[in-house]
């Protein structure tokens, strides 16, 4: 098992800034690939940025060049998020593939409004 901790949410006005954090714990050896999901009210939940464990890197179209996703050790994964647009809003979700399952952290939200 694979437990996920999100932190960094929040509120912020169009244009601004915000950094998400995710922590992985517990059996966390052999990690293929860690990400961001969002989910909008009413919406699927899609991919906003994958990084896997050799450091390669993909984004959804509507955030290229706007977020940027970083780990800094096996277990902690980053997304920066700029330039926010009220689209942006939703709760965002951590996420690890590991030995051909997925776990997901609880969600944090971010909410772009002025």
């Amino acid at each position: 098992q694979v437990q996920l901790v999100e932190s960094g949410g929040g509120l912020v006005q169009p244009g601004g800034s915000l950094r998400l954090s995710c922590a992985a714990s517990g059996n966390i050896f052999n990690i293929n690939a860690m990400g961001w999901y969002r989910q909008a009210p009413g919406k699927q939940r899609d991919l906003v940025a994958l990084i896997t464990s050799g450091g390669s890197t993909s984004y959804a179209d509507s955030v290229k060049g706007r977020f940027t996703i970083s780990r800094n050790n096996a277990k902690t994964v980053y997304l920066q998020m700029n330039s926010l647009k009220p689209e942006d809003t939703a709760v965002y979700y951590c996420y690890v593939l590991r030995g051909g399952g997925g776990y997901w952290g609880q969600g944090t939200q971010v909410t772009v409004s002025s």
